[in-house]
Parts: structure tokens; sequence; C-alpha cells
């Protein structure tokens, strides 16, 4: 598979100066799958809980 440029030499020079120099970069924390998991077990469980009260509550 052969990658075509589209853009003129002197363009491509111009889009790589742009990328490599950093201007939309932003540094960010590492990804923490743990934390997210543990806020998705937190969330779902209490949205259950108050759903179990709630249906307690009407039925009684």
């Amino acid at each position: 598979m052969t990658k075509e440029n589209k853009l003129f030499p002197e363009d491509q020079a111009k889009v790589d100066t742009f990328l490599v120099s950093g201007v939309n970069s932003t540094d960010r924390k590492p990804f923490r799958p743990f934390r997210l998991l543990l806020i998705l077990i937190v969330i779902v469980n209490g949205l259950g809980y108050a759903s179990i009260k709630l249906a307690e509550l009407v039925v009684h």
C-alpha cells in the first residue's frame, strides 16, 4: 500500500513544522482504568440502592 501525498512539498513542510511544534499538545495525566471502574461501580450500586429504596417507598 503506497501513501500518496496530496500536498505540494512546500505545503507538506509547513504542515510537518506545525505538527512538530507542539502547539496543540497538552499534558495529560495517565489513564487510570481501575479508578474509572471504581467510579462506575459506585454509581451503578448507588442507583441500584436508590431504585430499591424508591420501590420500597412506593409499594409500602
